[in-house]
This record gives structure tokens, C-alpha cells and sequence, in this order.
């Protein structure tokens, strides 16, 4: 088969959570139009198989099962903070999502709407505006955006009151994003939240939250209930976008000042040819 992409062809990709895998049946998804099933062996360990029995390449790390279809290029995307014995990993679960995977890394990018989608958790009414933030390249490719400040009344579970909250966005891979975010508790320290995102077609993924917060109190299960309400907010803003494809021509959406990371974003998916999950600048918008 002839790579769809080979910039994502030859990347490393989740395709699903072992807690949410059944021992008794097969578990069918799809990477990048590619089917597959994974199974739990009698021993435990996990296989995952092309229907069409072609080879590729598979692992397991921080509760995800990761496959490359074909030559990897680098390692699986990683997470040293993983590795902080205060800092558990916290697998929330695998949501579908019909939008382009570059559409859901943008969303959770975009500052603007924490106050407006998430009102009363990540923001409120007399706090939407976005403070100047400063968005740079990453020495490896990716792009990180820092000094990035929001109002929140319930920053995360364990939140007793409103506070402004430090934030810092990264993106080291075209479908990995992730935020350090204050704690509440530890407000000189971050909690982290990965979203990596499982290309299934063009236009609809599978969303792989992770969480490594620092001990607060808070249980794995009031945290995973947490974020899945957060990301429920986003679902049908997502679902209704039009097109379902990212445009990564400048000035194809009109950008305002609080997106800067999203524009940083799109150029950089440009600039290093990614064509799955977007309209390139020199393609005609297919039809949503």
C-alpha cells in the first residue's frame, strides 16, 4: 500500500487504551484508513493485526497501545515527567470525534474558548479575555507557547477557588499536544495533560487524553471524570466545524490575536508537507 502520508505513515500512533480493551473480543479501529484489530493474549500481552495481515510495528507505553504502519523515523513521543515517581499516569479514555485530528489539536490549543465552552471550570463571563502570550519554535520542530495566563474558577477537581492559571502549550508531533497547567495545590509546580490523537480517516480520529498530575488528593477516577466532562464540552464544537479538514492556507479562517498558537500551528504543519487532516494552501476545499 502506498503511504497516505508519510510524514504520519511513518510516525508512531496510539490505537487504543489497554484498560478499555475486553480479553473476551476483539477491539476493531482504523489508523490512518488502515483496519485493524487488537487483541489481549492468553499471557497478557496485546497484538494488533492489519485485516489485511500486512506487518507494522507495535508497543505499549503510558497505557496506550502505539503502532506504526510503516518505517518508524523515531521513537514513540516522549514523556519524561512519566517517570516522576509523585506523578501517575492517568489514562481517561478513548473518545471518537468526527473532525480532522489536526482539528482537535488546534481546539485544544485555542485559549479563547476556555471562558465561553467552558464556563465555570476553565473560565467565566468577566474573564474571556486572552493576555498577550508568546508562541516560539521548538529546537526539534514543534512549536511551544508560554506566559499564557487565564482566570479559571475550577482550574481541576481539587480547586477550592477561582485563580489565574500559568499555562504552557507544546507540540512536538503533528497529532501530541500538551499543557502544563498550575496546580491548585502546588501552584509552583504543573500538572500535565497529553491529547494525542489517532488518525482513524480524514475527518473523524480517536482522542487519547492523558493525565500526570501531582498528588492533591483527588482520586484517578475524579480526575478522569473531570477531563471526559472538559472534552465533552469540545465534542460537538469540534463535530461542527466546517470544514472537517484544518486549512493551513493564511487567511483561510480569520485569525485574532488569541490565536496566535493556532496560526504557529498550521505553519508548521505546512512547512514540514503534512497533507492528511488538511487542506493544503494549494488544494481546492473539498466538500465538508
Amino acid at each position: 500500500m502506498t503511504p497516505v502520508d508519510p510524514i504520519l505513515w511513518n510516525d508512531w500512533h496510539p490505537v487504543a487504551a489497554r484498560c478499555m480493551l475486553d480479553p473476551a473480543r476483539a477491539h476493531e479501529t482504523m489508523l490512518l484508513g488502515v483496519p485493524l484489530v487488537v487483541t489481549i493474549n492468553a499471557d497478557g500481552t496485546i497484538a494488533v493485526q492489519r485485516v489485511d495481515h500486512a506487518a507494522l510495528h507495535q508497543d505499549e507505553r503510558y497505557g496506550l497501545v502505539w503502532v506504526c504502519l510503516g518505517t518508524p523515523t523515531r521513537g514513540i513521543l516522549p514523556i519524561p515527567e512519566a517517570d516522576e515517581p509523585d506523578r501517575p499516569i492517568v489514562v481517561v479514555g478513548s473518545v471518537g470525534v468526527r473532525a480532522s485530528g489536526p482539528r482537535v489539536i488546534e481546539n485544544f490549543l485555542d485559549l479563547g474558548h476556555l471562558g465561553y465552552v467552558h464556563a465555570r471550570y476553565l473560565g467565566d463571563d468577566p474573564h474571556t479575555r486572552v493576555l498577550p502570550y508568546t508562541v516560539e519554535p521548538l529546537p526539534e520542530g514543534g512549536i511551544i507557547a508560554t506566559q499564557c495566563k487565564m482566570f479559571q474558577p475550577q482550574a481541576s477537581p481539587a480547586a477550592t477557588e477561582g485563580f489565574m492559571v500559568d499555562y504552557i502549550y507544546k507540540v512536538e508531533r503533528p497529532l501530541a499536544t500538551c499543557l502544563y497547567k498550575a496546580n491548585p495545590v502546588q501552584r509552583d509546580r504543573f500538572d500535565i495533560i497529553f491529547l494525542i490523537v489517532q488518525p482513524v480517516t480524514e475527518e473523524t480520529s480517536i482522542a487519547h487524553p492523558l493525565l500526570l498530575c501531582l498528588p492533591d488528593g483527588t482520586t484517578p477516577a475524579a480526575l478522569r471524570a473531570f477531563q471526559q466532562t472538559i472534552f465533552m464540552q469540545d465534542k460537538p464544537i469540534l463535530e461542527n466545524q466546517v470544514p472537517k479538514r484544518l486549512p493551513l492556507a493564511d487567511g483561510a479562517e480569520l485569525p485574532i490575536a488569541a490565536d496566535k498558537s493556532s496560526v504557529a500551528y498550521r505553519r508548521w504543519l505546512s512547512a514540514i508537507g503534512l497533507t492528511w487532516g488538511v487542506i493544503r494552501a494549494d488544494e481546492k476545499a473539498r466538500a465538508a
